[in-house]
């Protein structure tokens, strides 16, 4: 029997990469990621290389099964030069401490978008829906829109093994959110790239695009943007029960503003405008339950004893969470050394 790999990576376009695909059929494939090969492709196409030395490389990293084409896998990879070195568009790469003390719950938003109306499902031409209100968590047809997409959406994940822990309306008429769990930072981000691939490959069959930009519908409109919340903790913070933890890991964020900004998204100071349930992106702060904060540091964790996880709100929805994730993991770490 023969299989289909779908060999998936990042491209070099800036300053938000897209994501790139390709098929390799393979003979008598067991289903497993050592038996994946190195593939290479053609970097001058994607901006990761130029025209007279165009071979890059694909490591593959993370292989799952493709339960919406027979007989075949998602092989997620990442990009290395022809030497075998990273390329410098991999994010990945970027992640030096991997294990699984660190967990991450990534709540991806982002909006449809109508390939003929140019415009969100919901959104009439050339106007706007009613305000925003009654479209978060909504039901009907009037308040939810492109609910067929989302849910084939969810099913493939669940039956592709990824790891998503639910779905939702948000807060304006076409925009959705769909939530990623892992245990490990190479894991989050893997997870969470290849269910923004099926994502995209599903949303063709509608007629739809995935916007995934913070603010597609303009910093001066009443809506809110699109972000990534990352959900965030280690052994110490599940386990300590010690307020004091959680407070010198806040106070490391605030002193490191430029660190996470830098990988949490282009454009995303139309989003973290202080409005909108956001904080302004030049300003830090952090609150329980607050989620006008830079760092909300959720109910639960205070109603378990100070044990628990914390949410930076900042990231955007177009952000890498293989960038997200290293920058947290760093500033954590120091705040507790």
């Amino acid at each position: 029997m023969k299989s289909k790999l779908e060999y998936i990576w990042l491209d070099g376009y800036k300053p938000t990469q897209s994501l790139r695909s390709k098929t390799q059929v393979k003979s008598d494939f067991g289903g497993t990621l050592e038996e994946c090969p190195m593939w290479s492709f053609d970097g001058s196409s994607t901006l990761q290389a130029t025209g007279d030395d165009s071979d890059c490389l694909l490591k593959p990293v993370a292989i799952y099964p493709d339960p919406d084409r027979a007989n075949a896998y998602l092989v997620m990879t990442e990009v290395l030069n022809a030497d075998g070195s990273p390329h410098e568009s991999n994010g990945r790469a970027t992640i030096d401490d991997d294990d699984e003390d660190f967990w991450f719950g990534f709540e991806q938003e982002y909006f449809l978008w109508d390939s003929k109306t140019n415009l969100p499902p919901g959104f009439p031409a050339g106007g706007y829906p009613g305000p925003q209100g009654p479209y978060y968590c909504s039901v009907g047809a009037n308040n939810a829109h492109g609910r067929d997409c989302i849910e084939d959406h969810l099913d493939l994940c669940l039956d592709a093994g990824i790891n998503v822990e639910g779905i939702n309306a948000e807060v304006a008429a076409g925009q959705w959110e769909f939530q990623v769990f892992a245990k490990g930072a190479k894991r989050a981000g893997d997870e969470t790239w290849v269910a923004r691939y099926l994502l995209e490959r599903t949303a063709e069959k509608y007629g739809y695009a995935i916007n995934w930009e913070p603010k597609p519908l303009g910093k001066e409109l009443d809506w809110n943007g699109s972000g990534m919340h990352a959900n965030f903790s280690n052994g110490v913070m599940r386990e300590s029960g010690d307020k004091g933890v959680f407070t010198k890991i806040c106070e490391e964020f605030g002193k490191n503003i430029e660190r996470h900004i830098s990988v949490y998204g282009a454009d995303n100071d139309q989003r973290l405008t202080g409005e909108h349930e956001t904080q302004a992106i030049d300003t830090f702060s952090y609150g329980v339950s607050d989620r006008g904060a830079s760092i909300r540091i959720p109910v639960g964790t205070v109603e378990d004893g100070w044990k628990g996880r914390l949410e930076d709100r900042r990231t955007a929805s177009n952000a890498d969470p293989y960038k997200v994730a290293a920058a947290i993991i760093k500033t954590t770490k120091e705040g507790l050394s």
